[in-house]
């Protein structure tokens, strides 16, 4: 099967499973994306639709664009050209009215540290505009589902790796956002945690929200996401459910054909088995 040619066509599905909700909206669409850093294309005409309700993975090699593809689909750079839409709402050119619907989780997330995590969530939802009761009981929900309550009054600059993601995926959450966009959001997770961000977002999937996440751990696209697309060399070379663009093996079987890596031995390297 060529799963290009097919998942070409699963994105076609993709595009027309989103119109179904309100009036052909669907949670994100990208459009056309581009950009380029001193003369290099690292985004090129990037067009995606992510249906509402929906789990879409982001898969692709490093350098593939995943990274600058999701900063401009949430405002934090700005392309070269082409759009992106969250449910409808033009990301630069309605930012404010956007990034209500939206929470996001960037990758190298840059965080107040000499703030404690209740601290940090307490202004950012003030800064968005919530009641200070709202803040006040969705930041102790939040610390206590995250198992980050014992460390409420540690600053930020003493959080582990773990658990500057965690509290990163708290800013995301506390608004109440529709779609969530997360960039590697299980990396340096413990796996018990990892347990615990993967029931809250398949809960918030489950309510009608939408996920889009990238990562580099095939499985765990596989388990978690009903779409993917994967990116390579700035394009989109497949997107569609998960079924069709696997197209019968392992998702990690298929990206790897898809963008053409190698999974052969280590020739040349007969000096390790001595």
């Amino acid at each position: 099967m060529d799963v290009t040619r097919e998942a070409a066509g699963a994105q076609e599905g993709v595009r027309a499973e989103g119109a179904e909700d309100a009036g052909g909206v669907p949670a994100l669409r990208l459009s056309g994306l581009v950009k380029a850093f001193d003369g290099r294309t690292a985004v090129d005409r990037v067009s995606l639709a992510v249906p509402r309700g929906s789990f879409f993975g982001l898969v692709g090699p490093n350098g593939a664009g995943k990274t600058t593809t999701l900063s401009m689909a949430v405002g934090l750079l700005r392309p070269d050209a082409g759009r992106a839409h969250i449910l409808g709402a033009d990301v630069w050119a309605d930012p404010a009215r956007a990034k209500e619907l939206v929470g996001v989780l960037p990758d190298g997330l840059t965080l107040p540290e000499r703030l404690t995590g209740r601290e940090l969530l307490t202004y950012t939802g003030l800064l968005r505009g919530l009641p200070p009761d709202t803040v006040a009981r969705r930041t102790e929900e939040l610390l206590a589902v995250l198992e980050l309550a014992e460390a409420d009054r540690t600053l930020v600059v003493d959080y582990s790796a773990g658990m500057r993601k965690k509290i990163g995926l708290a800013t995301a959450l506390l608004h109440a956002p529709k779609l969530l966009v997360l960039d590697e959001p299980f990396e340096a997770v413990d796996p018990v945690s990892a347990a615990t961000i993967r029931t809250i977002l398949r809960r918030f999937v489950d309510s009608g929200g939408a996920v889009v996440l990238s990562s580099h751990v095939m499985t765990l696209v596989e388990q978690l996401c009903d779409h993917v697309a994967v990116i390579a060399g700035g394009r989109v070379v497949a997107s569609g459910p998960v079924e069709l663009v696997r197209g019968g093996q392992s998702l990690e079987a298929a990206f790897v054909h898809l963008v053409g890596g190698r999974t052969g031995g280590a020739e040349g390297l007969s000096w390790l088995a001595s």
